[in-house]
């Protein structure tokens, strides 16, 4: 069954919002990349958690949570038969899978993630 395995955060102000969360709940957060990009990491192996990440906002976004599914090419065409939209183009990342975002039928956001390590 698909699950939620990420969160991304829009933030204003990417390195405020950083500051924020370190202080506010001790998350480890690191850069990820040549973009505005922020890896959280919420938990340990004795009580793990979803890690996230955040983002600079490019849309009028809240929170956005991704579930993990077994074919984005599937899914992507069940969100649409159910009702739902699919906002942004299949998108590749390196070393992760493949990816993109949704809308509900309530027109909330969401990400589905096809996990794949040979992604290129």
């Amino acid at each position: 069954m698909p699950r939620v395995v990420h969160f991304e955060i829009n933030a204003d102000d990417p390195d405020r919002a950083v500051k924020f969360y370190t202080e506010a709940l001790g998350w480890k957060i690191s850069k990820w990349g040549p973009m505005e990009y922020w890896l959280i990491e919420t938990g340990e192996k004795e009580e793990p958690g979803i890690d996230g990440a955040i983002m600079a906002r490019e849309k009028d976004w809240p929170t956005v949570n991704t579930v993990s599914v077994p074919s984005l090419d599937e899914f992507t065409k069940r969100v649409e038969k159910a009702g739902g939209q699919v906002v942004s183009p299949r998108q590749t990342i390196p070393g992760i899978g493949y990816h993109s975002y949704c809308l509900d039928s309530e027109g909330n956001v969401f990400g589905i993630l096809e996990e794949d390590a040979s992604a290129e």
